[in-house]
């Protein structure tokens, strides 16, 4: 989202249809066989991992990138944020400006802005040609996470909803491991525009597999943008959604400078950093496997826990002049605790709006956009004066507001009954 990192639960698809898709599976291919579309999940699941591989790309290459445009890494870590900007244009804006275009055309074309970004990306002549790339990619990426769920409803049968999202949502833990690392190996070894003709490569696999699976499924629904102003104004949600923004925010600011801190405050080398960032990844797979079981016992405790825990690893990281060893713990740590977050907040979000889970999604997909364009912003102004320790110092303040938020203000299902 992009980090955009949502996980729909089965009681939530059953209960909660889209706007834009009704929950019954219909498709010119096969409507009423009931056959699930599995290879075409497997195209959806591709383009999960094309699109955060992209998304995370300028977090790895951060440094080479100001170096060959001559300017600082603060200004260069606003690729992130001119994604992050029209993604959340995208996710509020998709469903209700392109409401007639038959769906798998729709995503082929998210593809297709998806190749083109990355190819924009590779030949930019400077640093504004860049942004555009970066752009295009920002509306390929929010309109693809607004539209994901529902589409899955429409290639496997009910039953099978649950299974199919987690495959798709696998394209992101996939992406979180290996794009950071190998995007910083493959830079330092050629060069950090070979990296996006790489991306582009991918891009174009991706592009042939969904054109050989996806098949033609005709808009069903006429999606407006009240719902979405009805649902925020629904009791909890508006200060739920600020929550999850303060959480995201300070992750991301963290995530986008943490490639030159390792570099200039740690000292660690272009095969540490590479390390570090794959031991990230990992972390971050195990914290989402181990995030159900927490959510069982406590949605609360999950929401308030995950930013403290984070709080804490990174004050300790901006305050203490620790050693390598420790500093590379806490990064490592950091992962596994936000691998809880995204899973905690979208099942925050299905319990407290079941009956417009979609809708609520894009608002919760456009408020994680938000959060990564303040965070990478507010991150690069603060870097650019005050250095990555700042950075982290005011990411840790953050994440306690948001802590002191999931504990004593927003509200669950619990509250509600209670």
């Amino acid at each position: 989202m992009n980090q955009p990192l949502l996980r729909i639960d089965e009681a939530a698809a059953r209960e909660a249809p889209s706007a834009d898709f009704p929950a019954v599976r219909t498709n010119d291919r096969d409507a009423g066989s009931g056959e699930p579309a599995w290879a075409a999940v497997g195209a959806l699941a591709l383009g999960v991992f094309s699109l955060v591989t992209a998304e995370f790309l300028p977090a790895s290459l951060l440094t080479p990138i100001a170096a060959d445009f001559k300017i600082s890494e603060g200004a260069a870590g606003q690729t992130v944020s001119a994604t992050a900007i029209f993604a959340l244009l995208s996710s509020l804006f998709v469903t209700a400006v392109i409401r007639n275009l038959d769906r798998r055309t729709l995503m082929l074309g998210f593809t297709i802005l998806l190749l083109v970004s990355n190819l924009i990306a590779a030949f930019a002549l400077n640093f504004p040609m860049l942004l555009i790339g970066r752009v295009l990619l920002g509306a390929a990426l929010g309109g693809f996470w607004t539209m994901s769920a529902a589409l899955t409803m429409r290639l496997v049968p009910e039953e099978s909803v649950p299974r199919a999202l987690s495959i798709i949502f696998s394209g992101v833990s996939a992406a979180t491991i290996f794009a950071a690392p190998l995007g910083i190996t493959m830079g330092h070894l050629l060069g950090w525009r070979a990296v996006f003709l790489m991306a582009a490569g991918l891009s174009a696999i991706t592009l042939i597999a969904q054109a050989a699976t996806l098949p033609r499924m005709p808009s069903l629904g006429s999606a407006r943008l009240g719902t979405l102003v009805k649902v925020l104004r629904r009791h909890g949600v508006g200060v739920g959604i600020i929550c999850a923004m303060l959480v995201f925010t300070g992750h991301f600011a963290f995530f986008t400078y943490l490639r030159p801190f390792l570099e200039f405050t740690t000292g660690a080398g272009v095969a540490m950093i590479s390390g570090v960032l794959l031991g990230f990844g990992i972390a971050n797979l195990i914290g989402t496997m181990l995030s159900g079981f927490m959510l069982e016992r406590s949605l609360r405790a999950t929401l308030a826990s995950m930013p403290l825990v984070m709080a804490v690893f990174c004050a300790c990281l901006a305050t203490f002049n620790s050693s390598l060893g420790l500093d590379l713990a806490l990064i490592t740590l950091w992962g596994m605790a936000f691998g809880a977050v995204p899973v905690a907040w979208s099942t925050w979000l299905t319990r407290t709006v079941p009956d417009e889970a979609e809708s609520a999604g894009g608002l919760l997909v456009a408020a994680v956009q938000v959060a990564i364009t303040v965070g990478a912003a507010g991150g690069g102004a603060i870097y650019d004066f005050k250095g990555a320790t700042a950075v982290f110092g005011a990411s840790s303040v953050v994440l306690v507001i948001a802590a002191i938020m999931a504990l004593f203000v927003v509200l669950t299902r619990a509250d509600e009954a209670a």
